[in-house]
């Protein structure tokens, strides 16, 4: 059989295949599209696939400057994750839409999209229109969402008995990093909800709950703090470390002599002077510093910093004082104490100091590293999780554990509906799925039992990554589904001689349940609906700050742009002509990795953009690949993979252009190219000249 391509490396030692007849290929559209979409979504799901489950694997990613991060959860992944192709980014959005609206369940949304995009790339074999498709989900989710909420059982929420609420938290921890402690986290995550939450309202103010962890000690050592921690100590060393029924001043202003808004300049021209200004100065900081005595606080807590000489002017007038305190934690002291924040000392008043039963210092190990607790506030409910573990990356994780745990709480008191874990929410709704499938005598039934069977990823995944044969597992859980008409059955992760999920205490939001299954059936739908692929190179003069850029600006379609990116191979990017035009030879691997900009844009920017550079007469619309380099916001992109987009070539050019010197990034302004001429400023006989000179079969 003929080889398809050639293997090739580049300067940098990464292998890539040339393939044949490249130069011949058209747009990705139709079957093609839908492929190439739906390989990108697969690639990213199997990435999670392995981490879902008390026994899912973690994953290192190593960032940019060298950061380890080390995870199982899939928001977190997808986040740190170079991801580049359009269609894997909305899997990345669909994570992270589940993160904001439920904080759980972020592997297992991703898995189902994938598992859903993959049975619907069987039946797209088969000839069925994407849209019947698309249809058969949405119905097929319909189904299952009812059925959820016919399993669902209503969990009893009682503050004074949180037993129940702790084995809930306990199953969103026991597949993370802290599982060895997750009954003392878990205990900790119910404590926190329970001190912010209002019932009546059934709401929970995720503002009152601090998540902070220190380096040192060990994960047991985690503590609920009824009050709010800071990575602060006192500004002064000498300053006392306690402060008992502590009436605090809480300010954002500086405590350093007034400054006119406008530029302005102090000259000083002798000692008077400079006496003058030391006095005023002085004057200014004890008058700072009585109007905060004045005002009866015993604590100044401040926004800003302050010198040397206002720091010793607060250790003489025995008034302690905590400096460059962050926003976030100013208005959360503020929340906690009762106080309110002062940006003008002359403002300051008693009813406006916040107050606490105690203010005290902690210090840490041998590092004397040193934190303030601010305890016993006057509203009660504001409290910190303060977090210690070995290392910077295990309190990160714990973090996120913590996050995880608090979600599920906080959903449990909006909607105190549940379902059993395990994959037996799955599985029920599979079968339920099925026997509806089979009363259908429409096209919509096929996609109703793929559906049915994607759903069966999740306990299969769960089986696999628990060391289970998944197959047999799963076949013997659904027989027992259907004879003993059990919905708590699912898969026995950690092998405890049951599979009822109820009995292993395995239990589930019925909101998060449901949000997986719909988020994920909307994002397959999406996907199906799009059959194209419209990416643009642009390397030359309709780059941002060149000369025809208003074109793409001013195109009566829509257009995006992605970032800045270099071709894979190489390429002879010349500039020509008497009007100084920039031209890319299709002649790979010859020249340099061409330097441009990708823009996602429609059929009508697209078809302006043929009409301009008269394709496929002259130039021919080629897809290339390309390493984005910078994305949108400007940042740089570390790893990227190669994207495939359209690109405007010269393949039939004369061959003496080769000769002439290649350039990697265009500029109008550099030497080269500093006399282009734009096309409304040439002569009407310019075109005929300018692609004699340049192409070998042109014709007008």
């Amino acid at each position: 059989m003929a080889s398809k391509g050639n293997l090739a490396f580049d300067e940098y030692g990464r292998p890539f295949i040339i393939l044949r007849d490249e130069d011949r290929r058209t747009r990705l559209t139709g079957i093609e599209a839908h492929k190439s979409h739906i390989l990108a979504a697969k690639a990213v799901a199997g990435v999670l696939k392995t981490s879902l489950g008390p026994k899912g694997l973690d994953k290192l990613m190593v960032g940019p400057d060298g950061d380890i991060t080390i995870t199982n959860d899939g928001a977190t992944i997808l986040k740190e994750m170079d991801v580049e192709h359009q269609i894997a980014k909305l899997m990345v959005q669909l994570s992270q839409s589940q993160d904001d609206e439920i904080g759980d369940g972020t592997t297992g949304v991703v898995v189902l999209a994938g598992a859903l995009l993959e049975h619907a790339e069987k039946l797209l074999d088969r000839g069925i229109h994407p849209i019947r498709i698309a249809d058969g989900y949405e119905m097929a989710a319909k189904v299952s969402v009812d059925h959820l909420n016919k399993i669902s059982e209503k969990f009893p929420i009682d503050p004074k008995n949180t037993e129940l609420l702790v084995k809930l938290a306990m199953t969103t921890l026991g597949s993370k990093i802290v599982n060895r402690c997750h009954k003392q986290m878990a205990e900790i995550a119910v404590d926190a909800i329970l001190a912010v939450a209002d019932f009546e309202r059934k709401d929970v103010d995720f503002e009152l709950i601090k998540v902070e962890g220190k380096v040192g000690g060990k994960l047991e050592d985690t503590m609920l703090v009824k009050g709010v921690v800071i990575d602060k100590d006192m500004s002064h060393p000498q300053m006392p470390k306690t402060v008992k029924d502590a009436r605090i001043a809480i300010l954002t202003c500086p405590f350093e002599p007034p400054k006119p808004k406008t530029k302005h300049g102090l000259t000083v021209k002798s000692v008077e002077d400079y006496r003058k200004l030391k006095e005023y100065e002085t004057k200014k900081f004890e008058d700072m510093v009585q109007q905060v005595k004045d005002a009866g606080a015993n604590l100044a807590i401040c926004q800003w910093g302050f010198d040397d000489e206002a720091n010793h002017l607060l250790l003489q007038k025995q008034l302690p004082a905590v400096r460059w305190v962050g926003g976030p934690e100013i208005e959360l002291i503020a929340i906690a104490t009762g106080g309110r924040i002062v940006p003008r000392f002359e403002e300051l008043n008693k009813d406006k100091l916040g107050k606490a039963g105690i203010v005290r210092e902690m210090c840490f190990g041998t590092t004397k590293d040193k934190m303030l607790v601010i305890e016993d506030c006057q509203n009660s409910r504001a409290v910190t999780i303060f977090i210690r573990g070995g290392n910077k990356m295990i309190i990160e994780e714990a973090k996120r554990s913590i996050h995880d745990a608090l979600c599920v709480i906080r959903n449990l008191v909006k909607d105190n509906r549940i379902v059993y874990g395990g994959g037996a929410p799955e599985i029920a709704c599979s079968l339920a799925v099925a026997d509806v499938a089979d009363k259908i005598s429409t096209l919509e039934q096929y996609a109703m039992r793929a559906f049915s069977e994607a759903l069966e990823s999740t306990p299969l995944a769960l089986a696999e990554n628990a060391g289970l044969a998944p197959i047999h597992t799963l076949a013997d859980v659904k027989s027992r589904h259907l004879k003993e008409n059990n919905p708590r059955l699912g898969i026995d992760c950690l092998n405890k001689g049951t599979n009822d999920m109820k009995t292993q205490n395995v239990i589930e939001t019925l909101n998060a349940k449901k949000q997986q299954f719909l988020l994920a059936t909307q994002l397959v739908r999406m996907v199906l609906k799009i059959d194209d692929i419209r990416l643009i190179f642009t390397y030359g003069t309709l780059k941002r700050g060149q000369p025809n850029h208003s074109l793409i600006e001013k195109s009566e379609g829509s257009k995006l742009f992605i970032g800045v990116a270099k071709t894979c191979l190489k390429f002879p990017l010349i500039i020509a002509t008497k009007y100084h035009i920039p031209f890319l030879l299709y002649e790979p691997n010859k020249g340099e990795n061409v330097i441009g900009e990708i823009y996602k844009v429609d059929d009508v920017t697209l078809a302006s953009l043929d009409k301009l550079e008269n394709h496929p007469n002259l130039y021919e619309r080629t897809l290339l690949d390309v390493d984005i380099l910078e994305n949108n916001s400007g940042e740089p992109v570390k790893f990227s993979t190669p994207t495939t987009c359209f690109c405007y070539c010269i393949h039939k050019f004369r061959p003496p252009l080769l000769e002439m010197p290649f350039i990697s990034n265009y500029d109008s302004k550099s030497l080269s190219a500093s006399s282009y001429v734009p096309p409304g400023n040439r002569p009407a006989e310019a075109l005929g000249n300018i692609w004699a000179e340049i192409h070998t079969g042109y014709s007008k």
